[in-house]
């Protein structure tokens, strides 16, 4: 039996539905380095997945090193949370390593509002406190896990998920990510606080509600 033309349509048919049933880990997270390190020179535009490197023979001990998230942040904000992040823009030794973490602070009741990363996959570690966290997959299905000191929850990347102080004192976790620079599309400000605004139609059409609706939220959120 004679092997198919490598130009036939069946052969390259073929050929296509094996590539596309192939695991692809490459673009499951940021692109691995090619080097020990990358520290970031941040003086310079970052270019494709990453910033320029800096100079080897000017990296310090204190490159890889980075103080940010030992300090309680200020959770007077209007979702009375605050979030320190350690990512390659404020700890550039991360630079092309694909991980990153912040910390994230809750007065009592405070809130870490609906949100998306859309570069990275999550794990909450709560460190102190109870939360409530959880997330919303494409399929319109809601998970969610009430978590005490030690417990971890992992998040998708990509999906809405918000976490909530439900516990009498202040709570803090530690939030890890599989990118240098996860992203975050935080749906409030980014529904009721764009600039440009999002045209009121848009949004009155939406959410099914009157301009009053959303004129009150966008002066709530936009200010």
């Amino acid at each position: 039996m004679k092997n198919p033309s490598s130009s036939s349509p069946i052969y390259m048919l073929s050929c296509l539905v094996v590539l596309l049933l192939l695991p692809l880990p490459s673009i499951l997270a940021d692109p691995d380095s090619l080097q020990d390190f990358c520290v970031a020179d941040l003086s310079a535009s970052p270019s494709v997945n990453g910033f320029p490197c800096k100079p080897a023979s000017k990296v310090t001990s204190d490159d890889f090193f980075f103080d940010g998230l030992s300090k309680e942040g200020d959770t007077t904000s209007r979702f009375g949370s605050n979030l320190t992040t350690a990512n390659v823009l404020s700890f550039p030794g991360l630079n092309t390593l694909g991980v990153s973490m912040n910390r994230v602070d809750f007065a009592i009741g405070g809130v870490n509002p609906l949100h998306s990363h859309p570069r990275a996959t999550e794990t909450v570690l709560v460190i102190k406190g109870k939360l409530l966290v959880g997330f919303v997959t494409t399929g319109n299905v809601f998970y969610s896990k009430v978590l005490t000191v030690g417990n971890i929850f992992v998040i998708p990347k990509g999906l809405v998920h918000f976490q909530r102080n439900i516990g009498k004192g202040k709570a803090l976790a530690f939030t890890s990510f599989n990118s240098q620079l996860p992203g975050a599309a935080v749906l409030p400000l980014n529904l009721f606080a764009s600039k440009p605004s999002i045209p009121n139609n848009v949004l009155t059409k939406t959410f099914q509600v009157g301009d009053d609706v959303i004129n009150s939220l966008k002066s709530k959120l936009g200010s």
